[in-house]
């Protein structure tokens, strides 16, 4: 029996991102027994303004590669993208350099101290490895993804590790992170040369703006959602963080890292396959309907009975894998999980709003979620309950996704009868 081309593009793309987050998630069981829960609270701290500001570095002009029209188009808003995010990233280094020299960190900056000068070149190597991603994923080439992916998580976990052993806690795993990201953008950069399809950091001035305006909508309704979701599920780090305790922060933090970093991990390659077949299924005026129904049972078979499972377990194996200082992060596993549930049927749809250009109302979905977890995260600290925050901003995560997939379902059904209309 013959192995249809989706299948085999999501198995590459998932097993190598297996491969890759399997030795993230392995390392842990060595670093958390060398970084404590306030160490780890601080690097969370440090990476949640990675995660916020990489939208603003590239505003999202990375996923237009893949639906341009034609490869010229491609190769214009892949070298209008790359300097775009190299003109942000200098930009941050230079308020970065400006802040610590002054002393004037603010917030949270203040309790990173000189790693803030790491804030803007991890910004620039995820900016850079996003378009080159795109450009592999136009291509349908998901092993270069999946090579590149296992290489940033090998590199990335060895050097924390040795880091770590060599005393350096509290920046180890910054460092170990922005090294390996910086590595892996090299390979993504030499593979592309070897194809010949390198985009240039410099370019046709004309031909960039013709094409970004042409792609408006992702820097409008995208990365404005995007911002708005990435500043919101990081909440906890950005501004409950100010409030509580950073080991508190820590033992959440592994709590999410071993529920979202697995669910992300199918998501992610879910979504690179299934948002480039049906971009392509649509330009051709074919059904998708079917398509995305079979994937949601797929999803679904897995997540259930996994999810019953962490309910059970989470506490217990993260004692016994961790040590007794990672005790207490089964009680935020469980707050997590019914959000985890429904997100990992609708984030993988997510490309649909980019297919059919309905950005603008998926980012009222967004702006919604955000004003929710500010809510509970206010709550939280007014009662002065951690835990009372996380389980409310979990509930509005768990929500959002659901009222989500019953969005990208209605369009995906509204496209099916207007074939056969």
């Amino acid at each position: 029996m013959k192995t249809s081309p989706i299948v085999k593009e999501t198995g590459t793309l998932l097993s190598g991102n297996v491969l890759a987050q399997g030795i993230a998630l392995a390392a842990y069981f060595v670093l958390m027994r060398i970084f404590s829960p306030d160490d780890y609270g601080l690097y969370n701290i440090f990476y949640s303004y990675i995660e916020v500001l990489i939208i603003l570095s590239t505003l999202k002009y990375e996923m237009a590669v893949v639906v341009a029209g034609s490869d010229s188009e491609a190769n214009d808003i892949s070298g209008a993208t790359l300097r775009l995010n190299t003109l942000v990233s200098l930009l941050l280094l230079t308020v970065a350099l400006v802040l610590w020299l002054t002393g004037a960190l603010p917030g949270n900056f203040a309790q990173l101290g000189w790693m803030v000068l790491l804030i803007p070149p991890m910004v620039f190597f995820c900016g850079t490895s996003r378009v080159y991603a795109a450009l592999f994923n136009r291509m349908h080439r998901y092993s270069s993804i999946a090579v590149n992916e296992t290489v940033n998580a090998g590199i990335g976990a060895l050097l924390k590790i040795v880091l770590g052993l060599l005393g350096m806690l509290q920046a180890g795993m910054s460092v170990g992170t922005v090294a390996g990201r910086a590595i892996a953008n090299i390979t993504y950069r030499l593979k592309l040369k070897q194809l010949g399809r390198a985009p240039s950091f410099r370019g046709n001035r004309a031909d960039a703006l013709t094409v970004m305006r042409k792609y408006r909508n992702f820097p409008f309704y995208v990365a404005s959602k995007d911002f708005i979701n990435s500043f919101s599920y990081n909440l906890p780090f950005l501004w409950l963080a100010l409030y509580f305790d950073r080991a508190e922060v820590g033992l959440f933090a592994l709590a999410l890292t071993f529920t979202f970093r697995p669910a992300n991990l199918l998501n992610n390659a879910i979504e690179k396959v299934y948002y480039a077949r049906t971009a392509e299924g649509v330009r051709r005026g074919e059904p998708i309907g079917r398509m995305i129904m079979r994937l949601l049972l797929v999803v679904n078979a897995v997540a259930l009975p996994v999810s019953v499972l962490a309910w059970f377990v989470a506490e217990p194996v993260f004692s016994f894998c961790f040590g007794g200082r990672w005790a207490g992060c089964g009680v935020y596993v469980r707050a997590l999980l019914p959000w985890i549930f429904l997100s990992l049927s609708a984030t993988p749809l997510t490309f649909i709003s980019n297919v059919f250009s309905t950005q603008r109302i998926e980012f009222y979905f967004y702006l919604v979620l955000l004003v929710l977890r500010v809510g509970a995260i206010a709550v939280g600290i007014h009662a002065g309950g951690f835990l009372l925050a996380i389980r409310l901003y979990a509930a509005t995560g768990a929500l959002v996704s659901a009222s989500l997939l019953v969005w990208y379902l209605w369009q995906v059904r509204h496209y099916e009868r207007t074939l056969k209309a």
